[in-house]
């Protein structure tokens, strides 16, 4: 948090300071500017007041600056002649060099010019009557202006100084504030642990961004929960599906081992062994392809589901001669594209051999009733049979691995694998597998999206 808290505090200190940095260049280019404005005026009323002068003076050679005349501080008065294009008369401290670079400026037409030079300021007004071909300049320094101009440099720097430290400081309060949450947050996950996941983050505001960030985390956790008591459920179901077959090999082989048999015995016996390693070989094979059943392994194609099934077909009824698979396309598209999907082949067939084996072995005549269906938008296999019903109270967990109802785990062997492993293959293809029960048997239905919907 720390961390976060001084980038949160870096940024604010740095809005902060272009904030005032701007704001104390407006005033102080806006206070510029009126202080200029204010001394040209000061200027042009001097200046009115010296055209007077000069205008009712025997010659032009009387001095402004005398006391009583107002005059501004480091004042010059200049008169050009345009005729003559010299300085005719000027007093002032620099006498007529300063006003030199500004006759440049003077244009014809006009009668009146605001010019500056520095801290100097001119104003030029064009003289009338007796004299028409003269220009009056008079300059002047705002001494008063530029040591106004120097406090307010001072003031403006050592307030904008203080304003930004404060303000800082308050940022750096208020950012601790704001993550204060988030720190009460942090320590109540690191309580959290596999002994006590039942608890969950708590926090006053759930409406608020901090709110949804904890509603989030506590679904994370219900999530993490649900998976850790999936997998003790799983390393159960999975030490008692090893358990049995382990202790009857042993028994048996506990049994011949205390005195010599026939060669029968030793024959039925090894014949039972060789089944029981056949179901921990089968039970490892089916573990190994449920661990191993995810997204990132499965290879996706385009796949006609119509042409896959037949395949299937074959296959169940090599596997057991005794299976019969009856296909029934009752709802066939004209165009292919309405048939493919993406998925992966091994996989698919996996699934439905699941589902078709799981409707032959438990039907009264070994017969899987198999129906495609394709809307355009998904592509629908039902695979039904004739046989018992399934109970209600165990179609909730068909799906779960090593589910097993009563019935089916006394007549029918078995790890409940299968219908786990094509759910997962399903939800992998973005599809779905429902379960029915009817008084006829059971009805399970498949849904894969199309190519283009995938």
């Amino acid at each position: 948090m720390g961390n976060i808290r001084t980038r949160l505090t870096v940024q604010f200190m740095a809005l902060v300071t272009v904030v005032l940095l701007l704001f104390s260049l407006g005033v102080y280019g806006f206070s510029q500017l009126y202080l200029q404005k204010r001394f040209f005026s000061r200027l042009q009323s001097r200046a009115l007041t010296v055209t007077e002068q000069l205008a009712n003076a025997p010659n032009p050679s009387i001095d402004t600056r005398q006391p009583g005349n107002d005059a501004l501080p480091d004042e010059q008065v200049s008169v050009y002649n345009t005729r003559l294009h010299r300085i005719i008369f000027s007093v002032g401290p620099d006498r007529p060099a300063l006003h030199v670079s500004f006759i440049a400026q003077l244009k014809p037409g006009k009668t009146r010019l605001y010019l500056h030079q520095g801290d100097t300021q001119v104003v030029a007004i064009f003289l009338a009557g007796k004299a028409p071909d003269n220009w009056l300049l008079i300059s002047a320094v705002d001494q008063q202006g530029k040591a106004a101009l120097a406090d307010l440099r001072q003031i403006l720097g050592v307030m904008g100084l203080a304003g930004v430290l404060l303000l800082s400081l308050a940022g750096w309060l208020f950012a601790g504030r704001a993550l204060a949450p988030m720190e009460n947050i942090v320590g109540q996950v690191n309580t959290i642990f596999p002994a006590n996941m039942a608890r969950r983050v708590e926090y006053a505001n759930p409406g608020d961004e901090i709110g949804s960030l904890v509603t989030t985390v506590n679904r994370l956790l219900d999530r993490v929960g649900e998976a850790l008591l999936n997998q003790k459920m799983f390393i159960a179901n999975v030490s008692h599906e090893l358990k049995n077959p382990l202790t009857k090999i042993r028994s048996q082989l506990d049994v011949a081992l205390r005195q010599p048999r026939d060669p029968d015995t030793y024959i039925r016996l090894l014949t039972s062994l060789r089944d029981d390693a056949t179901s921990l070989t089968d039970l490892t094979n089916t573990l190994l392809t449920l661990a191993g059943t995810n997204a990132d392994t499965l290879p996706m194609q385009p796949l006609r589901i119509d042409e896959l099934l037949w395949e299937v077909k074959q296959q169940a009824q090599k596997w057991n001669e005794a299976y019969r698979v009856a296909l029934t396309f009752a709802e066939f598209p004209d165009e292919e594209g309405a048939l493919l999907v993406m998925g992966n082949e091994a996989a698919l067939k996996n699934l439905l051999l699941n589902l078709i084996d799981n409707a032959c072995k438990f039907a009264a005549d070994n017969q899987a009733l198999v129906t495609f269906r394709a809307d355009g938008e998904t592509v629908q296999v039902q695979v039904a049979n004739v046989g018992p019903p399934i109970a209600a109270a165990d179609l909730p967990f068909l799906f779960e691995p090593f589910y097993r109802s009563r019935t089916t785990a006394t007549t029918h062997r078995g790890h409940g694998l299968g219908l786990a492993i094509a759910a997962r293959i399903a939800d992998l293809h973005r599809g779905t597998i429902v379960a029915e029960s009817t008084k006829m048997g059971a009805v399970f239905t498949l849904s894969l999206p199309v190519q283009a919907a995938f």
